[in-house]
């Protein structure tokens, strides 16, 4: 296997006298696809914004890197909710565009209306682009999102929970999709979800967080028997 994308060594997390983990250890390639599971309040959200870089650990080191090596590994984050202004006056392309990258132009590039285009496409957004993000429905929206992080060509695709206000089909749907995409772009997945039918069917192996501790196993044999007596 290549060297790993991300390597997390040690990592222990407390908030006063309170710990959230403690000496999590673990590693994530190039085209891995990883659940993150635990039950609520485990940290599944808090090891996810010290990857991130959002809040800095108690102790422990984690390491990041594009494949090869040569550069910052690049991640893109799809949330389940953001908040977004009923009155906002962005369409769902406006929206995407959102993240095409720094530019001293208030307007678009015939390069960047490319890739906005090219996402949009790929997330099956095209015909609704115009549409207010405002007035999306649930799995729309998530595309939309979805599609604003795939713009900036992530190695590692975070998401957040990001199906969990979805039913059956949609749920589906997007992993369908997300597994397309990443699978094509040979993209990790770090897919935090409490959906052990999903985690089963659409990623590689899971990682569990329990008890300050992480376990881990191959997805394919995570299920409500497998994980008896533990909270998810």
């Amino acid at each position: 296997m290549t060297e790993p994308i991300l390597t997390a060594a040690h990592l222990t997390m407390d908030f006063g006298s309170k710990t959230v983990f403690n000496d999590l250890n673990f590693t994530i390639h190039a085209g891995e696809k990883i659940s993150l599971i635990g039950h609520n309040g485990a940290g599944k959200t808090t090891l996810v914004k010290i990857l991130l870089g959002l809040l800095a650990p108690t102790a422990g080191t984690v390491t990041k890197k594009s494949p090869g090596g040569q550069a910052k590994l690049k991640i893109g984050y799809v949330p389940q909710f953001r908040n977004i202004d009923a009155d906002a006056p962005l369409s769902i392309a406006s929206f995407v565009a959102l993240n095409v990258g720094l530019s001293w132009r208030p307007w678009l590039t015939a390069n960047e209306k490319k890739r906005v285009a090219d996402v949009l496409a790929l997330t099956d957004l095209t015909a609704i682009k115009d549409r207010p993000i405002t007035l999306t429905s649930g799995g729309e929206r998530q595309r939309a999102y979805l599609a604003q992080a795939l713009l900036a060509d992530p190695e590692l695709l975070i998401l957040d929970e990001a199906t969990a206000s979805m039913d059956v089909d949609a749920k589906k749907a997007m992993m369908d999709l997300v597994v397309k995409v990443v699978t094509q772009r040979n993209m990790a997945l770090l897919f935090v979800s409490h959906d052990l039918e999903l985690t089963a069917r659409y990623t590689d192996r899971y990682l569990l967080i329990t008890d300050e501790t992480l376990a881990t196993g191959s997805s394919k044999e995570v299920n409500a028997d497998s994980l008896k007596g533990v909270r998810i």
